[in-house]
């Protein structure tokens, strides 16, 4: 994932990390449980994020966007991939958290984020009941710690993002195999590949 951090200099540096976070106690790389995403209701009580957050370890996960699943059936084997996106077709920035973790046995340090989520707005609800925190330009400088804020102003920011910030549209079902990739996953699906 490319993110963003502050430097001590207070610049803005941009690294690549692997997306799931490894806590810096971790004994190895390979965690009992998820943690590619961490809920922005309780993240700061969780062991795996609490490190970060106290440490002030904050960044941006820049991306295009991502995919979502609606459910197109109550039992939820029949579902309909989507791109999500920013309607003004700019790069999606959410917040998330990092950490450095080095490898007891071989000395490599790894670092990692999380993205944080939160409830979805009413346009992201109809597909999922989670979201990720998608901040606005103007709070990036708070987020990263280049502007003086609160743990409450921090925590404030953790809200979904406008509806009318985002554009989503159905995709082919190819997106749900990780051997596929390319630009034409994101493509519209044909308008007789959704099942209405």
């Amino acid at each position: 994932m490319l993110v963003a951090i502050r430097s001590v200099d207070g610049e803005r540096v941009p690294k690549m990390m692997k997306w799931g976070l490894i806590p810096h106690w971790a004994k190895d790389d390979k965690l009992q449980y998820s943690t590619f995403n961490a809920r922005a209701e309780e993240f700061t009580t969780k062991p795996a994020f609490r490190d970060g957050w106290m440490r002030g370890q904050r960044c941006l996960v820049v991306t295009d966007g991502f995919y979502e699943w609606k459910k197109l059936e109550v039992k939820g084997k029949l579902k309909q991939p989507h791109a999500i996106a920013m309607a003004g077709d700019s790069q999606m920035v959410m917040a998330g958290l990092w950490a450095k973790w080095k490898s007891p046995t071989s000395g490599e340090e790894v670092l990692s984020c999380t993205i944080l989520t939160c409830r979805p707005n009413r346009a992201m609800g109809e597909l999922h009941n989670r979201m990720p925190v998608i901040l606005a330009e103007v709070d990036w400088p708070m987020w990263l710690g280049e502007e003086p804020a609160s743990e409450q102003d921090l925590l404030a920011l953790l809200e979904p993002c406008p509806d009318e910030a985002l554009k989503i549209w159905p995709v082919n079902k190819m997106v749900g195999n990780v051997r596929n990739n390319g630009p034409q996953l994101i493509l519209p699906a044909p308008s007789n590949a959704v099942p209405a």
